[in-house]
């Protein structure tokens, strides 16, 4: 016997279940995107079902018509990353780490690698504060996320590099203010298919979807 067709209203409300599970840490921001995807694919309740069954709460977060969204509860997290320092040298944040609602990342004559692919994130709005002095540094998004670039540079210069796609409708947003002093940054948007490749491999397929 064929499932109940889901609606658009039921697709969002797990959207949105999904979102919060990931401000609690319990997806990354790449498991986040990758059930976002199938969630506004989904056909039926029950495809929209699979996507929250190993999350605490998923039978109240199954799409009921009319129903509310459940707020997961404030499980245990690991500690969150506000700063991320270098000075002289160099620093390389990836895999599965925790971003606070605000990061603050400086290079002093030094330079930093910042991968978001797979991090945690405190908020559904995340603000970066980068600041390079004679340094440089890259940050890594995936390309469905909303990424919003500002600051200013003295003898230095902010790049956004790589695809070029629109951001998927409700993911959450990074907000990266860059600051440089004789330094450079890069923001680069990676194509969501190389969530699982090194940096090395999802930067040519980056430039190639610029």
């Amino acid at each position: 016997m064929p499932g109940v067709r889901a609606s658009d209203a039921e697709r969002e409300q797990v959207v949105e279940a999904l979102s919060e599970h990931a401000t609690t840490g319990r997806l990354t921001l790449a498991e986040l995107e990758e059930r976002i995807g199938l969630a506004y694919r989904s056909v039926t309740r029950d495809d929209l079902a699979e996507l929250t069954a190993d999350l605490p709460g998923s039978s109240e977060l199954a799409p009921a018509a009319g129903g509310p969204v459940v707020r997961p509860d404030n499980a245990a997290r690991r500690s969150a990353t506000k700063w991320i320092v270098a000075f002289m040298g160099g620093t390389e944040k990836r895999g599965r780490w925790r971003a606070a609602e605000r990061v603050n990342a400086v290079a002093v004559m030094g330079g930093h690698d910042i991968d978001l692919r797979h991090a945690e994130l405190d908020s559904d709005e995340t603000t970066i504060v980068a600041i390079t002095i004679m340094g440089g540094m890259d940050i890594y998004v995936p390309d469905t996320i909303d990424v919003d670039v500002g600051g200013f540079s003295l003898m230095g210069g902010t790049g956004e590099r790589g695809s070029r796609r629109p951001a998927r409708a409700g993911a959450p947003r990074i907000r990266i203010l860059a600051y440089n002093l004789m330094g450079g940054i890069d923001v680069w948007r990676l194509p969501e298919e190389t969530k699982d490749m090194t940096l090395k491999q999802a930067k040519k397929a980056a430039k190639r979807a610029e």
